[in-house]
């Protein structure tokens, strides 16, 4: 390139709409990537901050009845993995979890099917569909456990179950508060896996139907391979919220009767605010940030593989 060529290029990049751009000095140059970046400085050190303190928390025996805090070292883990209540609520959090995604997820799967037949009456379940999803999980909590209760109960008496039954008693407690859960967020489930069916190309199947292959042999061979990554999006999302439960299990049962409902979260609220002993709940809640985490990592994998192996179905 020509001199000539070159200072004619580098006069119209100098130009900004017909007028000479304003000169930038070497320092302003210098420094313009920091300064832009200090929002999200700003925003990185309001997330990490209160995360690495509760951290520390963990380290300390800070309780509000006892004036000293001091450093204990792993004092807080060893005496939290020696307790079979933490046990307890490691199985009973775990086992909410599997169920409520496994029963949200076959649901979700099942009316995002009878929904992508186009018809009035599914554009209207629709519409019904999303109801739950507008309710606070603290208030449908609510509805449900007037609905749940023995003496003035709509269910006992729909289903002609006598006062003495209760659906929140030690035996049940869990298993009502998952089919809560499922009544809250299977339309998530439905809505995203739904979208996902609509996404899906038509020239696989107008072959297959060509060829003479049915309904199931469709679903099985083409629309579910093609199916996982969405579903697979949305068994993350409830199994991640699942272990995090809280709100609608203390407002059913407060982790009652006994233990029975005692998941880490709700252990963690009341070592934290009942207990007033900070370090003992944060322990509860990094134990269970680490669970969640990994969990996370493993699924974020399976999506991935299923994302590729979907790929290799529409091509």
């Amino acid at each position: 390139m020509s001199t000539r060529q070159h200072g004619a290029m580098r006069s119209a990049d100098d130009t900004v709409g017909g007028r000479q751009a304003p000169t930038v000095s070497p320092a302003r140059r210098k420094w313009r990537p920091y300064i832009l970046s200090i929002p999200a400085t700003v925003i990185l050190i309001g997330i990490l901050y209160p995360f690495v303190q509760g951290v520390g928390y963990t380290f300390l025996n800070y309780r509000a009845t006892e004036g000293d805090v001091h450093f204990i070292g792993l004092g807080n883990y060893l005496q939290v993995f020696t307790d079979p209540l933490f046990w307890g609520s490691v199985r009973i959090t775990l086992t909410f979890a599997i169920v409520a995604t496994a029963l949200e997820t076959v649901l979700g799967v099942i009316i995002a099917l009878l929904l992508n037949r186009s018809s009035l009456i599914g554009k209207i379940f629709e519409k019904v569909l999303i109801l739950p999803l507008m309710i606070a999980p603290v208030i449908a909590g609510v509805i449900w456990k007037l609905m749940f209760n023995p003496q003035f109960g709509i269910l006992n008496h729909i289903f002609n179950l006598g006062s003495t039954f209760d659906f929140l008693s030690e035996g049940r407690a869990l298993w009502s508060i998952i089919m809560v859960d499922a009544w809250i967020y299977t339309p998530f489930v439905a809505i995203l896996v739904l979208a996902g069916v609509r996404s899906l190309p038509k020239e696989p199947f107008e072959a297959s139907a060509v060829d003479g292959a049915g309904w199931f042999y469709m679903f099985r061979r083409l629309m579910l391979p093609m199916m996982w990554p969405y579903i697979l999006v949305a068994v993350i999302f409830r199994f991640m919220d699942c272990l995090k439960v809280f709100d609608i299990v203390y407002v059913l049962t407060q982790g009652g009767p006994g233990h029975a409902t005692s998941t880490l979260q709700v252990n963690a609220y009341i070592n934290s605010i009942i207990n007033f002993n900070y370090s003992g709940g944060a322990t509860y809640m990094f134990i269970l940030w680490i669970i969640v985490y990994l969990t996370a990592q493993q699924l974020v994998k399976l999506l991935g593989r299923a994302q590729a192996r979907a790929a290799g179905s529409e091509a």
